[in-house]
C-alpha cells in the first residue's frame, strides 16, 4: 500500500529540510534542499540545455561518496551564483567532505538552474546578481514546512503558456518501508494540461484532492504536441525553459542504485508535461538517500519498485507546482483558467 506522507512534501523524508527565498521585483528565487547529514546522491540530466554545477562529482565512479546540499535556482547562468553561499554556510557549521581530520571541510553542493530571464522582472542588476543574497536567505529559512507555487526557484517559472511554480509531494511505501519525496521547480516548454480541456496530464495520480479534484479527460488528445510560441517567434528560444528538482528517500542505496532511481524518476516529468526533455529544456533531477531504512530484499526488485514510486511522486510534485501557482505578469495561473472545473479550486 502506498499513500502520501503527513505533509505531502519532500520533508516527509526524515532529515530533509527545504529553504526558499524570492525577489518579487526581479521575479526569481532560490530553493535549497538541506539534509541534516551527508547523503548518497546521483543526478540524471535529460534536457538539451542544462545549467548545472558539481554534477560530475556524482558519478558512481567518482571519489565523492556523499553530498551536503542541493541548490535549485532561477536566473539561468547567473543563478549558479547561489551555490557558493550554501557552500560557505555549510563550511561554517563544520559540514562537508573531509580531506583530513581537523582540517576545514569542503561541502559538496551540486546545483541546477532554470531560465526565467524573460518574465518581465527587473534584471538590471549590473555586477551583483541577487542569487547570493537569496541563497543565504534560503538557508536561513530551511524548514520541514514550505510554500508551493510562487516560491523559491519556482517564483518566476512558467509551464507552457501557464504560470509554473514550485511543487512537492511524498509517498510512503509500506511494502518496502521507505518514504520517497520530491520537490520540483516547473519551468517547462511543454504543457502540463491536456489540450482543449482542463485536465492535468498527471490527473490519474492525484491523491486526496491535492490537485483540486481533477476532472477526468472528456476527449482524446491530438497527436500534435502543440509547442508554445515564444515572444511571437515561430520556434522556442534555446535554453528558455527547464524543469529541475530533487527526489529524496530514506532507503539505503549506493551511488549506482541512486543513479538508477534518478533515471526512473525522470519518467515522472514525461508523465506530467508534454513534451518533456526537449532541446530547449535543461531537465535535471537529483536523488538523495539518507540511508535511514535498509533496502528491502530482493534488492533489485525493491529498487525497481522505488523507482516507479519516485516517478509518480515527481509527476505529482510537478502538477502540484502548477496547481498552486499564482498569476505573475502576463502569465495566467492554472486555477484562474480552469478552477471552475475542479471539485476544490484551492
Amino acid at each position: 500500500m502506498i499513500g502520501p506522507g503527513p505533509r505531502n512534501l519532500i520533508t516527509d523524508v526524515t532529515g530533509i529540510l527545504v529553504g526558499n527565498a524570492e525577489d518579487s521585483g526581479v521575479r526569481t528565487g532560490v530553493t535549497v534542499v538541506l539534509p541534516d547529514a551527508r547523503t548518497t546522491a546521483a543526478v540524471d540530466v535529460r534536457g538539451g540545455a542544462p545549467g548545472t554545477c558539481e554534477t560530475d562529482a556524482l558519478s558512481p565512479s567518482g571519489l565523492v561518496d556523499a553530498i551536503d546540499a542541493v541548490v535549485l535556482s532561477g536566473g539561468s547562468v547567473f543563478g549558479l551564483e547561489a551555490a557558493p553561499p550554501v557552500v560557505a554556510w555549510l563550511a561554517a557549521r563544520g559540514r562537508g567532505y573531509r580531506y583530513r581530520a581537523g582540517r576545514m571541510p569542503a561541502p559538496i553542493v551540486p546545483a541546477a538552474v532554470l531560465f526565467d530571464l524573460l518574465n518581465g522582472g527587473d534584471k538590471d542588476w549590473g555586477t551583483a546578481s541577487p542569487y547570493r543574497r537569496l541563497a543565504d536567505a534560503a538557508c536561513a529559512a530551511a524548514s520541514a514546512d514550505f510554500r508551493l507555487g510562487n516560491s523559491g526557484a519556482g517564483f518566476g517559472a512558467k509551464a507552457g503558456d501557464l504560470k509554473g511554480g514550485l511543487g512537492s509531494a511524498s509517498a510512503v511505501d509500506r511494502e518496502t518501508g521507505a518514504t520517497v519525496g520530491a520537490v520540483v521547480a516547473v519551468n517547462a516548454l511543454g504543457t502540463p494540461v491536456m489540450p482543449g480541456q482542463p485536465t492535468l496530464w498527471a490527473w490519474m495520480l492525484e491523491q486526496d484532492d491535492e490537485l483540486g479534484g481533477q476532472p477526468p479527460p472528456v476527449a482524446r488528445v491530438p497527436l500534435d504536441p502543440g509547442l508554445a510560441v515564444v515572444d511571437g517567434a515561430d520556434r522556442p528560444a534555446p535554453g528558455g525553459n527547464t524543469t529541475i528538482g530533487v527526489v529524496a528517500l530514506d532507503a539505503a542505496v549506493d551511488k549506482g542504485e541512486a543513479q538508477r532511481l534518478a533515471t526512473m524518476a525522470q519518467d515522472g516529468l514525461a508523465r506530467a508535461v508534454r513534451p518533456s526533455h526537449t532541446p530547449f529544456d535543461g531537465d535535471t533531477l537529483f536523488v538523495l538517500s539518507t540511508g535511514a531504512v535498509g533496502l528491502a530484499e530482493p534488492r533489485q526488485a525493491a529498487l525497481a519498485r522505488l523507482g516507479a514510486v519516485a516517478a509518480d511522486v515527481v509527476a505529482r510534485a510537478l502538477a502540484r507546482g502548477v496547481f498552486a501557482a499564482e498569476p505573475l505578469g502576463a502569465l495566467p495561473s492554472y486555477r484562474a483558467l480552469h478552477g471552475a472545473a475542479l471539485r476544490r479550486p484551492g
